[in-house]
């Protein structure tokens, strides 16, 4: 392992372990399980990376941001958190990642009942399925004195404290109007594909597009695929070749749930033009395909803005911050084109 200037104790905060068996890790004593040993040189790592917030002073507060999405998203996420932390100053705030791509509900609501069990948490961040065992899993954090609030994706019948992230109907809606004028008055039907239907998100996302699509082009015809995950995997790539080979007519692609370069991959292998596609987030992923134009746009919200609001509101549900009455209004959805990238992306050559 490493050289590190970390004290053993603030490891064993950091991982959320004994320091009894953070000893036994850093001195391969043995009798630990691999998970385990792994967890303690995660915690080293953010450590190391969260360093500059570790020195400053003030009031400590341990985050853990529990999130079931792919890999892209959950590294935006985290590049996102660790960026605003400075910013909480003179406040303290250390994060945990416990993330994941896929699997059954009961792992992730384990990792929540984890959380509430130590009660060394003072606040959890969460993007998970809107299903009854997540949301009774909420309720025993919350009744354990640990808030949660939910990002990019709501559990409204749950304890949380409040939602964080875009107005998910509205950006649905957005993406029915960017493709209705893109389109135009040419023939052609619009393939939808999410990652799973328990995210209320991306429910909500697929509403508010179908019901601008009836509003605006009522005789274009939605096409829906799902349980691809929203991973750029085998199952995505046959789940869209399926939906081209039954439909001859789909022109364009409204991405909810991600997946993209399996979504593109598909059209290549059928030999199909994608005339438009609408994607959610500018991953690293996601931004490499709107530089090259394979994306037509894509539907952005500052992360940046969501972890920092996300962390004053487990200060204020602790008491850090003064009550603030208000409601928090969503977070405004940006239209992403080749063009107006944020910085530091270079633009398309315009004249190829």
């Amino acid at each position: 392992m490493p050289s590190h200037p970390f004290p053993l104790r603030e490891i064993a905060r950091q991982a959320g372990l004994s320091e009894a068996t953070v000893d036994r890790v850093m001195n391969h004593r043995g009798g630990v399980r691999e998970s385990t040993a792994r967890e303690v040189h995660q915690a080293i790592t953010d450590l190391h990376r969260q360093r500059d917030q570790v020195r400053l002073g003030g009031r400590t507060f341990m985050i853990d941001i529990v999130m079931q999405a792919p890999e892209r998203f959950s590294t935006a996420v985290r590049t996102a958190l660790e960026a605003e932390l400075p910013s909480l100053h003179p406040a303290v705030l250390r994060s945990r990642f416990h993330f994941r791509e896929t699997g059954p509900v009961g792992r992730l609501t384990a990792t929540l009942d984890r959380i509430a069990k130590k009660r060394q948490s003072q606040g959890v961040l969460l993007k998970a399925p809107d299903v009854p065992e997540v949301t009774a899993a909420v309720a025993r954090l919350a009744e354990a004195g640990i808030p949660v609030v939910t990002l990019v994706t709501d559990l409204p019948t749950s304890g949380r404290i409040a939602y964080v992230g875009i107005d998910n109907r509205a950006a649905g809606a957005t993406a029915a109007y960017l493709i209705g004028q893109w389109l135009g008055d040419r023939p052609g039907h619009v393939l939808t594909s999410l990652s799973r239907g328990f995210f209320r998100n991306e429910e909500e996302r697929e509403m508010g597009f179908r019901g601008a699509m009836r509003a605006l082009r009522p005789q274009r015809t939605v096409v829906e695929i799902s349980e691809g995950d929203g991973l750029d995997a085998a199952t995505q790539r046959e789940l869209a070749l399926n939906a081209l080979a039954r439909d001859p007519e789909i022109r364009a692609v409204y991405s909810i749930g991600g997946g993209n370069i399996a979504t593109l991959e598909a059209f290549e292998a059928a030999g199909r033009e994608c005339a438009v596609f609408i994607a959610h987030d500018l991953d690293h992923d996601n931004t490499r395909l709107l530089r090259e134009g394979r994306l037509s746009a894509v539907l952005h919200h500052d992360l940046r803005q969501d972890m920092r609001y996300a962390c004053r509101l487990v200060m204020r549900a602790h008491g850090a911050l003064p009550a603030d009455t208000a409601p928090l209004p969503p977070s405004a959805i940006q239209v992403v084109t080749p063009y107006n990238m944020p910085p530091g992306e270079p633009l398309p050559d315009a004249s190829r």
